[in-house]
Protein backbone atom coordinates (compact mmCIF):
# COMPACT_ATOMS: atom_id res chain seq x y z
CA UNK A 1 0.00 0.00 0.00
CA UNK A 2 2.82 2.44 0.80
CA UNK A 3 4.34 1.65 -2.58
CA UNK A 4 1.03 2.40 -4.29
CA UNK A 5 0.62 5.67 -2.44
CA UNK A 6 4.14 6.66 -3.47
CA UNK A 7 3.26 5.76 -7.02
CA UNK A 8 0.19 7.98 -6.94
CA UNK A 9 2.15 10.85 -5.41
CA UNK A 10 4.86 10.69 -8.05
CA UNK A 11 2.50 10.51 -11.03
CA UNK A 12 2.75 13.79 -12.90
CA UNK A 13 1.18 15.48 -15.93
CA UNK A 14 3.31 15.16 -19.02
CA UNK A 15 4.30 18.24 -20.98
CA UNK A 16 5.18 15.98 -23.92
CA UNK A 17 3.49 15.58 -27.25
CA UNK A 18 2.10 17.99 -29.80
CA UNK A 19 -1.41 19.27 -30.28
CA UNK A 20 -3.54 21.59 -28.19
CA UNK A 21 -5.36 20.36 -25.14
CA UNK A 22 -8.59 18.80 -26.43
CA UNK A 23 -11.95 20.04 -25.24
CA UNK A 24 -14.01 16.91 -25.86
CA UNK A 25 -16.68 16.43 -23.21
CA UNK A 26 -19.36 13.75 -22.87
CA UNK A 27 -22.73 14.43 -21.26
CA UNK A 28 -23.57 11.31 -19.26
CA UNK A 29 -26.18 13.03 -17.12
CA UNK A 30 -28.72 14.12 -19.72
CA UNK A 31 -31.36 11.74 -21.13
CA UNK A 32 -29.65 11.46 -24.52
CA UNK A 33 -26.42 9.88 -23.33
CA UNK A 34 -23.52 10.00 -25.81
CA UNK A 35 -21.60 6.93 -26.94
CA UNK A 36 -17.81 7.29 -27.09
CA UNK A 37 -15.79 5.02 -29.36
CA UNK A 38 -12.32 4.45 -27.92
CA UNK A 39 -9.37 2.59 -29.42
CA UNK A 40 -6.43 1.20 -27.48
CA UNK A 41 -3.25 1.33 -29.55
CA UNK A 42 -0.86 -1.51 -28.83
CA UNK A 43 1.52 -0.68 -25.95
CA UNK A 44 5.02 0.18 -27.18
CA UNK A 45 8.54 -0.08 -25.78
CA UNK A 46 10.13 1.41 -28.90
CA UNK A 47 9.18 2.36 -32.47
CA UNK A 48 6.83 -0.37 -33.69
CA UNK A 49 8.10 -2.58 -30.85
CA UNK A 50 5.09 -3.93 -28.97
CA UNK A 51 5.38 -4.26 -25.18
CA UNK A 52 4.35 -7.83 -24.40
CA UNK A 53 5.19 -8.15 -20.69
CA UNK A 54 3.73 -5.72 -18.16
CA UNK A 55 2.55 -3.66 -21.14
CA UNK A 56 0.17 -6.40 -22.28
CA UNK A 57 -1.03 -6.99 -18.71
CA UNK A 58 -1.78 -3.30 -18.13
CA UNK A 59 -3.61 -3.10 -21.45
CA UNK A 60 -5.85 -5.99 -20.41
CA UNK A 61 -6.75 -4.40 -17.05
CA UNK A 62 -7.52 -1.05 -18.70
CA UNK A 63 -9.78 -2.82 -21.18
CA UNK A 64 -11.58 -4.62 -18.35
CA UNK A 65 -12.04 -1.33 -16.49
CA UNK A 66 -13.48 0.49 -19.47
CA UNK A 67 -16.02 -2.30 -20.03
CA UNK A 68 -17.81 -1.01 -16.90
CA UNK A 69 -18.63 2.29 -18.63
CA UNK A 70 -21.97 1.89 -20.46
CA UNK A 71 -21.27 4.88 -22.71
CA UNK A 72 -17.86 3.57 -23.80
CA UNK A 73 -17.52 1.33 -26.87
CA UNK A 74 -14.08 -0.18 -27.45
CA UNK A 75 -12.90 -0.38 -31.06
CA UNK A 76 -12.14 -3.87 -32.27
CA UNK A 77 -8.41 -3.90 -33.20
CA UNK A 78 -9.34 -5.91 -36.31
CA UNK A 79 -11.37 -2.92 -37.56
CA UNK A 80 -8.26 -0.69 -37.66
CA UNK A 81 -6.72 -0.69 -41.14
CA UNK A 82 -2.97 -1.05 -40.74
CA UNK A 83 -3.38 -2.46 -37.24
CA UNK A 84 -2.91 -0.96 -33.78
CA UNK A 85 0.89 -1.33 -33.57
CA UNK A 86 2.06 2.20 -34.35
CA UNK A 87 5.35 3.81 -35.33
CA UNK A 88 5.10 6.05 -32.27
CA UNK A 89 3.05 6.97 -29.27
CA UNK A 90 2.35 10.64 -30.13
CA UNK A 91 2.19 12.91 -33.19
CA UNK A 92 3.60 13.11 -35.77
CA UNK A 93 4.35 9.37 -35.73
CA UNK A 94 0.86 8.61 -34.40
CA UNK A 95 -1.42 7.85 -37.37
CA UNK A 96 -4.86 9.23 -36.43
CA UNK A 97 -6.38 8.49 -39.84
CA UNK A 98 -6.56 4.74 -39.34
CA UNK A 99 -8.51 5.23 -36.10
CA UNK A 100 -10.84 7.79 -37.67
CA UNK A 101 -11.68 5.29 -40.41
CA UNK A 102 -12.44 2.69 -37.72
CA UNK A 103 -14.93 5.11 -36.13
CA UNK A 104 -12.87 5.86 -33.02
CA UNK A 105 -13.35 9.18 -31.23
CA UNK A 106 -10.37 8.67 -28.90
CA UNK A 107 -7.12 6.73 -29.17
CA UNK A 108 -5.02 5.80 -26.14
CA UNK A 109 -1.28 5.17 -26.46
CA UNK A 110 0.98 3.53 -23.88
CA UNK A 111 4.77 3.80 -23.94
CA UNK A 112 7.33 1.99 -21.78
CA UNK A 113 10.54 3.99 -22.46
CA UNK A 114 12.81 1.59 -20.53
CA UNK A 115 11.04 -1.66 -21.36
CA UNK A 116 8.17 -3.37 -19.57
CA UNK A 117 9.77 -5.81 -17.15
CA UNK A 118 11.00 -5.27 -13.60
CA UNK A 119 10.45 -1.76 -12.21
CA UNK A 120 9.93 0.68 -15.05
CA UNK A 121 8.19 3.97 -15.91
CA UNK A 122 5.14 3.99 -18.16
CA UNK A 123 3.53 6.87 -20.03
CA UNK A 124 -0.14 6.91 -21.06
CA UNK A 125 -1.72 9.47 -23.36
CA UNK A 126 -5.23 9.96 -24.74
CA UNK A 127 -5.91 11.87 -27.97
CA UNK A 128 -9.00 13.00 -29.82
CA UNK A 129 -8.73 11.37 -33.25
CA UNK A 130 -10.52 14.07 -35.28
CA UNK A 131 -8.40 17.00 -34.07
CA UNK A 132 -5.27 15.28 -32.81
CA UNK A 133 -5.75 17.21 -29.57
CA UNK A 134 -4.33 15.62 -26.45
CA UNK A 135 -6.92 14.97 -23.72
CA UNK A 136 -4.19 14.29 -21.20
CA UNK A 137 -0.94 12.46 -20.61
CA UNK A 138 0.54 10.97 -17.48
CA UNK A 139 3.69 9.17 -16.40
CA UNK A 140 4.03 6.65 -13.58
CA UNK A 141 7.76 6.45 -12.77
CA UNK A 142 8.29 3.25 -10.79
CA UNK A 143 5.85 0.57 -11.85
CA UNK A 144 6.03 -3.11 -10.93
CA UNK A 145 3.62 -5.86 -11.92
CA UNK A 146 1.83 -5.47 -8.59
CA UNK A 147 1.15 -1.80 -9.34
CA UNK A 148 -0.63 -2.41 -12.64
CA UNK A 149 -4.21 -2.47 -11.28
CA UNK A 150 -3.61 0.83 -9.45
CA UNK A 151 -2.10 2.40 -12.58
CA UNK A 152 -5.11 1.23 -14.62
CA UNK A 153 -7.53 2.69 -12.07
CA UNK A 154 -5.68 5.99 -12.01
CA UNK A 155 -5.63 6.25 -15.78
CA UNK A 156 -9.30 5.31 -16.13
CA UNK A 157 -10.30 7.79 -13.43
CA UNK A 158 -8.39 10.58 -15.17
CA UNK A 159 -9.87 9.64 -18.54
CA UNK A 160 -13.38 9.56 -17.09
CA UNK A 161 -12.82 12.93 -15.44
CA UNK A 162 -11.48 14.45 -18.66
CA UNK A 163 -14.54 13.25 -20.57
CA UNK A 164 -17.35 13.74 -18.05
CA UNK A 165 -15.99 15.99 -15.31
CA UNK A 166 -15.97 13.27 -12.64
CA UNK A 167 -13.73 10.20 -12.20
CA UNK A 168 -15.13 9.00 -8.87
CA UNK A 169 -16.12 5.55 -10.14
CA UNK A 170 -12.54 4.30 -10.48
CA UNK A 171 -11.46 6.04 -7.26
CA UNK A 172 -14.22 4.40 -5.24
CA UNK A 173 -14.42 1.37 -2.97
CA UNK A 174 -17.67 -0.36 -2.09
CA UNK A 175 -18.40 -1.39 1.48
CA UNK A 176 -20.91 -4.22 1.76
CA UNK A 177 -22.08 -6.99 4.08
CA UNK A 178 -21.47 -10.67 3.47
CA UNK A 179 -23.71 -13.06 5.38
CA UNK A 180 -22.26 -16.49 6.25
CA UNK A 181 -24.90 -17.91 8.58
CA UNK A 182 -27.58 -17.16 11.13
CA UNK A 183 -26.52 -14.07 13.09
CA UNK A 184 -23.19 -14.08 11.27
CA UNK A 185 -22.42 -11.24 8.85
CA UNK A 186 -19.38 -9.00 8.45
CA UNK A 187 -18.35 -5.94 6.47
CA UNK A 188 -16.20 -6.33 3.37
CA UNK A 189 -14.67 -3.95 0.83
CA UNK A 190 -14.21 -4.27 -2.92
CA UNK A 191 -13.51 -2.04 -5.89
CA UNK A 192 -16.55 -1.66 -8.16
CA UNK A 193 -14.55 -3.58 -10.78
CA UNK A 194 -14.24 -6.53 -8.37
CA UNK A 195 -10.59 -6.05 -7.35
CA UNK A 196 -9.10 -5.64 -3.86
CA UNK A 197 -11.73 -7.78 -2.15
CA UNK A 198 -11.12 -7.92 1.59
CA UNK A 199 -12.91 -8.43 4.90
CA UNK A 200 -12.60 -5.59 7.43
CA UNK A 201 -14.65 -6.84 10.39
CA UNK A 202 -14.61 -10.21 12.12
CA UNK A 203 -16.89 -9.93 15.11
CA UNK A 204 -19.64 -12.27 16.35
CA UNK A 205 -23.14 -11.20 15.43
CA UNK A 206 -24.63 -9.53 12.40
CA UNK A 207 -23.40 -6.34 10.74
CA UNK A 208 -25.79 -4.34 8.57
CA UNK A 209 -26.03 -1.07 6.62
CA UNK A 210 -22.37 0.04 6.32
CA UNK A 211 -21.61 3.65 5.34
CA UNK A 212 -18.35 5.43 4.49
CA UNK A 213 -17.22 8.70 6.04
CA UNK A 214 -16.60 11.51 3.50
CA UNK A 215 -12.88 11.50 4.32
CA UNK A 216 -12.65 7.76 3.66
CA UNK A 217 -11.32 6.95 7.12
CA UNK A 218 -14.33 5.31 8.80
CA UNK A 219 -17.07 2.83 7.99
CA UNK A 220 -20.04 2.84 10.37
CA UNK A 221 -22.64 0.09 10.51
CA UNK A 222 -25.40 -1.39 12.62
CA UNK A 223 -24.23 -4.34 14.70
CA UNK A 224 -26.53 -6.85 16.38
CA UNK A 225 -25.54 -9.70 18.66
CA UNK A 226 -27.56 -11.89 21.00
CA UNK A 227 -27.45 -9.29 23.76
CA UNK A 228 -27.54 -5.85 22.19
CA UNK A 229 -27.74 -3.43 19.30
CA UNK A 230 -24.78 -1.12 18.70
CA UNK A 231 -23.22 1.30 16.29
CA UNK A 232 -20.12 -0.32 14.80
CA UNK A 233 -17.21 1.89 13.71
CA UNK A 234 -14.24 0.62 11.66
CA UNK A 235 -11.20 2.91 11.57
CA UNK A 236 -9.15 2.49 8.39
CA UNK A 237 -6.07 4.07 9.97
CA UNK A 238 -5.87 1.43 12.71
CA UNK A 239 -7.95 -1.41 11.29
CA UNK A 240 -9.80 -1.62 14.61
CA UNK A 241 -13.54 -1.87 15.24
CA UNK A 242 -15.40 -0.40 18.17
CA UNK A 243 -19.02 -0.88 19.24
CA UNK A 244 -20.93 2.09 20.63
CA UNK A 245 -24.08 1.24 22.52
CA UNK A 246 -27.13 3.36 23.14
CA UNK A 247 -28.67 1.43 26.06
CA UNK A 248 -32.27 0.48 25.46
CA UNK A 249 -32.17 1.60 21.83
CA UNK A 250 -32.31 -0.22 18.53
CA UNK A 251 -29.75 1.20 16.06
CA UNK A 252 -31.01 1.55 12.48
CA UNK A 253 -29.28 2.60 9.27
CA UNK A 254 -26.39 4.95 10.15
CA UNK A 255 -25.06 7.40 7.57
CA UNK A 256 -22.33 10.01 7.51
CA UNK A 257 -23.00 13.68 6.95
CA UNK A 258 -20.55 15.83 4.93
CA UNK A 259 -18.88 17.15 8.10
CA UNK A 260 -17.99 13.58 9.18
CA UNK A 261 -20.73 13.49 11.80
CA UNK A 262 -23.12 10.53 11.84
CA UNK A 263 -26.90 10.45 11.52
CA UNK A 264 -28.71 7.36 12.77
CA UNK A 265 -32.22 6.27 13.69
CA UNK A 266 -32.58 5.14 17.31
CA UNK A 267 -35.65 3.50 18.80
CA UNK A 268 -36.33 2.75 22.47
CA UNK A 269 -39.50 0.81 21.71
CA UNK A 270 -41.46 3.76 20.40
CA UNK A 271 -41.16 5.37 16.99
CA UNK A 272 -37.56 5.66 15.73
CA UNK A 273 -36.03 9.14 15.87
CA UNK A 274 -33.27 10.28 13.50
CA UNK A 275 -30.44 11.80 15.54
CA UNK A 276 -27.29 13.62 14.57
CA UNK A 277 -24.30 12.38 16.55
CA UNK A 278 -21.19 14.42 17.27
CA UNK A 279 -17.65 13.37 16.36
CA UNK A 280 -17.41 11.06 19.38
CA UNK A 281 -20.72 9.41 18.45
CA UNK A 282 -22.91 10.96 21.15
CA UNK A 283 -26.38 12.36 20.55
CA UNK A 284 -26.15 15.99 19.47
CA UNK A 285 -29.56 16.95 18.05
CA UNK A 286 -32.76 15.55 16.55
CA UNK A 287 -33.01 15.67 12.76
CA UNK A 288 -36.50 14.12 12.41
CA UNK A 289 -39.08 12.68 14.77
CA UNK A 290 -42.83 12.28 15.15
CA UNK A 291 -45.65 9.81 15.68
CA UNK A 292 -44.39 7.60 12.85
CA UNK A 293 -41.39 5.53 11.80
CA UNK A 294 -38.51 7.71 10.54
CA UNK A 295 -35.39 5.84 9.41
CA UNK A 296 -32.61 5.56 6.82
CA UNK A 297 -31.25 9.11 6.50
CA UNK A 298 -28.96 10.03 3.61
CA UNK A 299 -27.58 13.42 2.61
CA UNK A 300 -26.43 15.46 -0.36
CA UNK A 301 -22.85 16.70 -0.51
CA UNK A 302 -23.76 20.04 1.11
CA UNK A 303 -25.51 18.47 4.11
CA UNK A 304 -28.54 20.71 3.63
CA UNK A 305 -30.86 18.00 2.27
CA UNK A 306 -31.82 14.72 3.91
CA UNK A 307 -33.79 11.92 2.28
CA UNK A 308 -35.39 9.36 4.60
CA UNK A 309 -38.14 6.75 4.88
CA UNK A 310 -41.24 7.48 6.96
CA UNK A 311 -44.57 5.81 7.75
CA UNK A 312 -46.33 9.13 8.44
CA UNK A 313 -48.81 8.49 5.62
CA UNK A 314 -49.48 4.85 6.44
CA UNK A 315 -47.16 2.58 4.47
CA UNK A 316 -43.49 3.49 4.10
CA UNK A 317 -42.76 6.34 1.70
CA UNK A 318 -39.75 8.49 0.82
CA UNK A 319 -39.43 12.10 1.99
CA UNK A 320 -36.91 14.92 1.60
CA UNK A 321 -36.15 17.41 4.34
CA UNK A 322 -34.53 20.80 3.88
CA UNK A 323 -32.42 20.99 7.03
CA UNK A 324 -32.08 24.76 6.72
CA UNK A 325 -35.80 25.56 6.66
CA UNK A 326 -37.17 22.36 8.22
CA UNK A 327 -39.64 21.84 5.37
CA UNK A 328 -40.45 18.24 4.38
CA UNK A 329 -41.48 17.17 0.86
CA UNK A 330 -42.90 13.82 -0.17
CA UNK A 331 -40.68 12.23 -2.83
CA UNK A 332 -42.35 8.89 -3.73
CA UNK A 333 -45.86 9.50 -5.04
CA UNK A 334 -46.57 6.07 -6.53
CA UNK A 335 -46.74 2.64 -4.93
CA UNK A 336 -47.64 1.71 -1.39
CA UNK A 337 -44.27 0.46 -0.15
CA UNK A 338 -41.18 2.57 -0.92
CA UNK A 339 -38.06 2.24 1.24
CA UNK A 340 -34.25 2.51 1.31
CA UNK A 341 -33.91 6.03 -0.06
CA UNK A 342 -30.50 7.29 -1.16
CA UNK A 343 -29.96 10.91 -2.14
CA UNK A 344 -27.55 11.71 -4.97
CA UNK A 345 -24.56 13.80 -3.84
CA UNK A 346 -25.61 16.62 -6.19
CA UNK A 347 -29.04 16.68 -4.50
CA UNK A 348 -31.05 16.34 -7.69
CA UNK A 349 -32.12 12.67 -7.55
CA UNK A 350 -33.46 10.24 -4.98
CA UNK A 351 -33.15 6.51 -5.66
CA UNK A 352 -35.21 3.99 -3.69
CA UNK A 353 -36.66 0.48 -3.66
CA UNK A 354 -40.35 -0.19 -4.32
CA UNK A 355 -42.26 -3.38 -3.63
CA UNK A 356 -44.11 -4.45 -6.78
CA UNK A 357 -46.10 -7.53 -7.80
CA UNK A 358 -42.88 -8.89 -9.34
CA UNK A 359 -40.54 -8.23 -6.43
CA UNK A 360 -38.64 -5.12 -5.39
CA UNK A 361 -37.51 -2.75 -8.14
CA UNK A 362 -35.32 0.37 -8.12
CA UNK A 363 -36.80 3.77 -9.01
CA UNK A 364 -35.23 7.21 -9.39
CA UNK A 365 -37.12 10.43 -8.66
CA UNK A 366 -35.84 13.58 -10.36
CA UNK A 367 -36.34 16.41 -7.87
CA UNK A 368 -35.92 19.06 -10.58
CA UNK A 369 -38.42 17.77 -13.15
CA UNK A 370 -40.70 15.78 -10.84
CA UNK A 371 -40.34 12.73 -13.10
CA UNK A 372 -40.00 9.21 -11.73
CA UNK A 373 -38.14 6.50 -13.64
CA UNK A 374 -37.91 2.75 -13.05
CA UNK A 375 -34.30 1.71 -13.66
CA UNK A 376 -34.27 -2.03 -12.80
CA UNK A 377 -36.60 -4.78 -13.95
CA UNK A 378 -35.27 -7.92 -12.27
CA UNK A 379 -35.38 -10.85 -12.46
CA UNK A 380 -35.51 -11.37 -8.73
CA UNK A 381 -35.72 -8.51 -6.26
CA UNK A 382 -33.55 -5.38 -6.50
CA UNK A 383 -32.99 -3.48 -3.26
CA UNK A 384 -30.69 -1.20 -1.22
CA UNK A 385 -29.62 1.23 -3.97
CA UNK A 386 -26.80 3.73 -3.43
CA UNK A 387 -25.33 6.55 -5.52
CA UNK A 388 -21.64 6.88 -6.33
CA UNK A 389 -20.06 10.28 -5.61
CA UNK A 390 -20.52 11.12 -9.30
CA UNK A 391 -24.34 11.02 -8.94
CA UNK A 392 -24.31 8.74 -12.00
CA UNK A 393 -23.49 5.14 -11.06
CA UNK A 394 -25.81 3.25 -8.70
CA UNK A 395 -24.97 0.05 -6.81
CA UNK A 396 -27.72 -2.22 -5.50
CA UNK A 397 -28.22 -5.72 -4.12
CA UNK A 398 -30.30 -8.27 -6.01
CA UNK A 399 -31.46 -11.87 -5.91
CA UNK A 400 -31.25 -12.21 -9.70
CA UNK A 401 -28.26 -14.56 -9.29
CA UNK A 402 -27.96 -15.78 -5.72
CA UNK A 403 -27.74 -12.58 -3.68
CA UNK A 404 -25.19 -10.27 -5.25
CA UNK A 405 -24.24 -6.66 -5.89
CA UNK A 406 -24.92 -5.03 -9.24
CA UNK A 407 -24.14 -1.72 -10.94
CA UNK A 408 -26.38 0.40 -13.11
CA UNK A 409 -26.71 4.12 -13.79
CA UNK A 410 -29.21 6.88 -13.14
CA UNK A 411 -30.60 6.08 -16.60
CA UNK A 412 -30.98 2.35 -15.98
CA UNK A 413 -29.97 -0.13 -18.66
CA UNK A 414 -28.16 -3.43 -18.35
CA UNK A 415 -26.82 -4.10 -14.86
CA UNK A 416 -23.30 -5.48 -14.36
CA UNK A 417 -22.53 -7.76 -11.40
CA UNK A 418 -19.65 -6.88 -9.10
CA UNK A 419 -17.46 -9.92 -8.27
CA UNK A 420 -17.56 -10.37 -4.49
CA UNK A 421 -16.16 -13.85 -4.02
CA UNK A 422 -19.50 -15.62 -3.66
CA UNK A 423 -21.87 -15.84 -0.72
CA UNK A 424 -24.90 -13.71 0.07
CA UNK A 425 -24.02 -10.01 -0.03
CA UNK A 426 -26.07 -6.93 0.84
CA UNK A 427 -26.01 -3.16 1.50
CA UNK A 428 -23.48 -1.79 -1.03
CA UNK A 429 -22.27 1.72 -0.19
CA UNK A 430 -19.69 3.86 -2.03
CA UNK A 431 -16.67 5.54 -0.50
CA UNK A 432 -13.34 7.01 -1.57
CA UNK A 433 -10.66 5.97 0.94
CA UNK A 434 -8.03 8.65 1.16
CA UNK A 435 -10.02 10.91 -1.19
CA UNK A 436 -7.58 10.19 -4.01
CA UNK A 437 -7.29 12.95 -6.59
Amino acid sequence: MKKQLLLLTLGFWLALGSGAQAAMRVDIYGPGQNIVNLALAAPLKGPQAEASGMGADLQKIVQQNLSFLPFMRLTDPRAVLGGVVLAGYEPPSLDFKRFQLAGSDIVVTTYWPEGDSGTRPVQIRAFETNTGGRLFGKEYPKVTSGDLPEVADRFCADLLEALTGNGSFFRSTLAFVKKTGKMSANVWLVKPTGRDLRQITNIPGESMSPAWSPDGRFVVFTHIDEKSHALGVWDRSSGKVQRIRFPGNVVIGPAFMPDNKVAVALSNGKYPVIFQLNHVFQKERVLEQGDSINVSPTFDSTGTKMAFTSSRMGGPQIFLKDLSSGSVTRVSKNGTYNTEANLSPDGTLVVYSRMTDYGHRIFVQDMLTGMERQITFGPGSDEQPAFCADSYFIAFSSTRSGHGIYLTTRHGGDAKQVPTGGGSVYFPRWGMPGQQK
